[in-house]
This record gives C-alpha cells, structure tokens and sequence, in this order.
C-alpha cells in the first residue's frame, strides 16, 4: 500500500491556498475600494467630464481618475468644505443673488450664496411642519408615514408668476431629518433642497427657509430629498401652482391639481381614493393639473370630450390641437397640463389617471364610468407646431454622454447587480462640468434592462431626438424624462443656473442603487457632504 507523502499533502495544500486567494483576493480588493467614507464630498466623487470644453479650476477637485474613497480630494486639492463662503457676483439666473461673504480659496462661489435676493420681501410666505405619524387619507384610510402640517399630501402651495415665494420648514418629529425639494422649479441653488449637496438634513426640532422666485408658470411638485426613497413614498410631498401674471379668461373654470400618489399601495388623487369630483359648467374649460410621484410612467387620457395637452413639466406647448382617443404618458415626477372644454349639453367628462380612479368633471350629473386605456398613445416628439429654441443646440459648447448600463459589483460594501453610469458604479460617476452660459447637448442611452426617468435638477431641457429621429412639434421642454428600454434621446439646455446639481433617476429606489449624477458649474462649490454629523442620505 502506497502511503502519501507529506511534502506532497503540503503542495496540495498550497495549491489551494493560492486558488482560494486567487479568487478572493479581487473580490475583497474590489469590496474594500466600494466602501464610502462616513462624510465625503460629491465635489470629490467619481471623475471629471468636460464635455471637450475647458477644463476649469475644478480639475484640482478631481483628475478624471476614481474617487479614493476616503473623503479627500483624489489630487490633494484645496478642500473648501470647511464652511467659508466665496464672494463672486450675481448670477444672470433670474431672481438669483450672491450674498458675498469670506471668499472661498480659488474666489468660488459656496451653494449657499446662490439665493433670491435677500432684501426682498415675500410676497407668498408659507410655513409647513413635518411629523411622523399615523393619519387619515382623505378617503378615511388609516395611515402610518409623514404629514406636513397634518396632512398628505401637503398643503397645495399656489403662487403668481414673478412673486417671490417663502416656505419656512420645521421638523417636529421626522427621524432622520427632512429637506424640501422644489422639483421642476429652477430654484437658486440654496433653495434646492438636498441633502448633502445644497444643505444639511433638517434634524427633529430644527428648521430651514427656502426663497425663490417664480418666474415660470406652471404646474410644478415639492417633496423631501432626504432618504427621499422612503420619505417620498411615505407623504412627504405636496403640489405648487404657479399662475400667469394675467388673469384667465371668464370662460375657464377653476384649474384643477390632481396628484396621484400610492399610500401603501393604494392608488390615490390628491390623496382621496376613488373619483375626485369637480364642478365645471357647460362650455368652461378646465384645466387638470397632472402630477405623477410615482416610480413609473402613469398613463392619463379623457373620455366624453376632446381634450389638449396644453403644458409639459411647467412648461406650455406651443399650437397644442384638439386629442382624441390618445393617451399621455406621464414620467415619473413629470407633470401633464390637460386642458378640456366641457359639452354644451352638460355631460360630464372623466380624466383617467393610470386606473379606474381619477378626475370627474360635471355640473349636473358625475355619472361618467372609466372606459379602457386607449391603444395609441400622444407622442411630444411631434405634437403640437415648432417654436424658437432661443439657442443653437447644433453648435453646443460641451457635449455630454449619459449611459446607463447594469452590472454585478459592490456599492459600499455590499454585492450585488447595481446601476452603472457610462460603465461606472457610484461613486464612480462622472461629474458633468459648465461653465454659466454654456450651450450643453446631452446624449442619454439606456442598455440597463429597465425603464429610467432622468430628473436633471435646476434645468429645464429640451429634446432634440429620440432614437436618432429628430423633433417636429412643440419644443418638448421636460424636466423629467422617461427614457425606455433601449432607447436613446439627445437633450440640450443653457447652464444658465450656477450651482450644483443632482442628475438623477426619480425611480427614487434606483438613485438610492447608485443612478446619481451631478451637474458643476465653474467657480462654485459646496460645504456640505453626504453623511456626516448631519447623516444626509439624499437618496
């Protein structure tokens, strides 16, 4: 009988030492390089991408590497997240000031000098007070989440084109803190409301003032951008309205908000289940205020009248025409102005708002049954008759790619299939560079598996093509674009709004998974950083 010698038992043993580390060792390399540091910077994240325009004072921020991870500057620059503030000037974006202050090193500008003019006075001033608690919908249903000012949605804030708007927000009893989002609105970078980014969580028995100019009408959503995947979800929200300056015709009706939004999975309008009726005269026309904070497209169509989709995201169509037997496809945090002039006859006309549920609009009867989806669907990319940019996206001065693909890897320590920007997992990501006044063009391709609604903050965009296939109609300015599986769509803005700027998807649970992004202008920079005494988790 042959007995094993023990020099060979050794080898063996070695061998397999060796295959074990050899696999492992990449793995725990690539867990060790993902885990983020307790407070970090997204001045600091990811890597540099200027779009071939200029490389600015930035590039000391960042050298177009990976983040090292652990909260410092990946070249050993200058740091300015120690709480001064620059001086710089008033920026060009309306309604925006520089309070001056001690400069920053390099003269930037900190996000929180980026405000409405300090000396002028509110014309709209409103407080809201956060709570966690359990409540009644308006429907009667019981309720454990978040009420602003006892209520969920939140009160609905409505505003004059050009007034000055100030919210003063107080948390009584929101763990983990709570800021206010004003999402659509092209607030002052101070105003904007994340954590993390533009200011600091506001903790339990602590408060914060957001002031900003409304200077474009239309019909816009504010919500929590802390642990905004859960807070959103549980109430945190509310509407803002924002009228023209001239009073409508005698022959419109009051318009209507309709805010869909799932409590608990429960499809609610303005948080009522079941139909909202509304009052509208024959003849009148109404105008329905479409607000979407779910996570996926919502369809909306009309049945018992022709109706027109008179504004995007706040902003109006040009030459909108009479719809039939269409459906619109409202992106997730997108908002859809639907406008409808009632039958003579005083029928009644029913909004449908992704389901049975929805807006009935009557005078002397609401008997107005759900009928089914319509098989076609509006398609912006045509509708309505062409209208001045204001711009030549042809000739932009940075050029940006915005690819979003899927892979297995570690996002802070943990495994898994995570989201990936231009092949890149968080906080890997680059940080899109401009410099006030750039034309920027912006291609957006989606090879993920799922659908992605892209929320650029502080912006409004427009799109020039979809799937190489250029616009015809209305300028189809959006703030929230829904982008499907595999397609592709080309955007282009005017950094016109200093600051910094999240870039994001508003399925809330996948920004949390790492589809984030920001958006840096030249000269500004901030002092706060996600984590830290302040715990700001923005996502």
């Amino acid at each position: 009988m042959r007995r094993n010698r023990p020099g060979r038992g050794r080898v063996r043993t070695a061998v397999a030492c060796a295959a074990t580390a050899a696999v492992l060792g990449p793995l725990i390399w690539l867990w060790q390089a993902s885990l983020l540091p307790s407070a970090y910077s997204v001045m600091d994240m990811g890597y540099a991408d200027y779009g071939g325009g200029p490389q600015g004072s930035h590039g000391a921020h960042s050298t177009g590497a990976a983040s090292t991870h652990d909260g410092t500057p990946s070249t050993g620059g200058t740091s300015t997240h120690d709480g001064t503030h620059s001086t710089g000037g008033t920026s060009a974006h309306p309604g925006t000031h520089s309070t001056g202050g001690a400069s920053a090193p390099g003269g930037e500008r900190d996000v929180t000098e980026l405000v409405a003019d300090a000396d002028r006075p509110a014309d709209v001033t409103v407080t809201v007070v956060a709570r966690k608690q359990r409540f009644r919908l308006a429907s009667g249903r019981a309720f454990d989440g978040y009420t602003l000012n006892g209520q969920s949605p939140g009160p609905v804030i409505k505003a004059v084109q050009g007034r000055l708007v100030q919210v003063r927000l107080v948390n009584e009893s929101v763990p983990g803190g709570i800021t206010l989002h004003w999402h659509g609105v092209d607030v002052p970078n101070a105003a904007d409301g994340v954590a993390g980014v533009t200011q600091d969580a506001v903790g339990i028995g602590k408060e914060f003032t957001y002031r900003f100019v409304a200077d474009r009408a239309g019909t816009f959503w504010y919500h929590s951008h802390q642990m905004s995947h859960e807070q959103v979800r549980g109430g945190l929200l509310g509407a803002l309205v924002v009228t023209p300056a001239k009073a409508a015709g005698a022959d419109r009706a009051d318009d209507i908000v309709a805010l869909v939004h799932l409590y608990g999975g429960i499809r609610t309008v303005n948080g009522r289940e079941g139909d909202v009726q509304v009052k509208a005269p024959p003849g009148t026309r109404a105008r329905v205020r479409v607000i979407n904070t779910e996570y996926g497209v919502m369809p909306a169509w009309v049945s018992g009248a022709p109706y027109r989709l008179v504004a995007v995201d706040g902003t109006d169509v040009n030459g909108p025409a009479p719809v039939r037997d269409q459906a619109v496809a409202v992106a997730a945090g997108g908002r859809a102005d639907l406008e409808v002039t009632m039958p003579a006859d005083g029928s009644p006309v029913r909004i449908h708002l992704g389901g049975p549920a929805g807006v009935v609009l009557g005078s002397t009867s609401y008997d107005a049954p759900p009928v089914p989806r319509p098989a076609a669907t509006l398609d912006p990319l045509t509708y309505g008759t062409r209208a001045p940019l204001g711009f030549d996206p042809a000739e932009p001065d940075r050029r940006f790619e915005y690819d979003v693909g899927r892979r297995p890897g570690f996002l802070d320590g943990v495994p898994g299939v995570w989201w990936t920007i231009n092949g890149h997992l968080y906080p890997d990501v680059p940080m899109f560079h401009v410099t006030e006044g750039d034309v920027v063009r912006m291609r957006i391709s989606n090879n993920s598996g799922e659908a992605h609604p892209m929320h650029l903050h502080g912006h409004h965009a427009v799109v020039l093509t979809r799937d190489g296939v250029a616009a015809t109609g209305s300028p189809w300015w959006v703030d929230s674009l829904e982008v499907g599986i595999g397609q592709t769509y080309e955007i282009a803005f005017v950094a016109d709004n200093p600051g910094v700027w999240m870039d994001h998807c508003h399925n809330l649970p996948h920004a949390s998974e790492g589809l984030t992004a920001h958006l840096m202008y030249e000269g500004v920079t901030t002092r706060f950083t996600i984590g830290g005494s302040a715990d700001n988790k923005p996502e």
